[in-house]
């Protein structure tokens, strides 16, 4: 798996192992924020299915910084700035562009 990667990615061993762990880390960072920032936004007992709806909208753009963030720390930003570049690119390309 992890050779499948470095293919992928077009990087090293070592690089390979610090991207997986820039991603780890940007998840359980935001798993461990979930609950007090949205304590501090609504009561448990006062979010409805709406509210989940909401955060998990909002919650993209979170991430996304959050990812930025470590890859600065771990010193793959430029991974992840293209990473960053190449998914929103994938999410906003017009369809009907592809097919002509």
């Amino acid at each position: 798996m992890l050779e499948r990667l470095k293919k992928k990615w077009e990087v090293n061993t070592w690089q390979a192992i610090v991207i997986l762990l820039v991603f780890a880390c940007t998840g359980f960072t935001v798993m461990f924020l979930k609950e007090p920032v949205l304590s501090l936004i609504a009561a448990k007992q006062d979010r409805s299915i709406w509210f989940a709806v909401v955060y998990y909208i909002l919650i993209l753009p979170v991430y996304n910084v959050v990812l930025l963030c470590y890859g600065f720390l771990f010193g793959q930003f430029d991974f992840f700035w293209k990473f960053e570049k190449r998914m929103f690119s994938r999410m906003t390309k017009n369809k009907k562009a592809d097919s002509n």
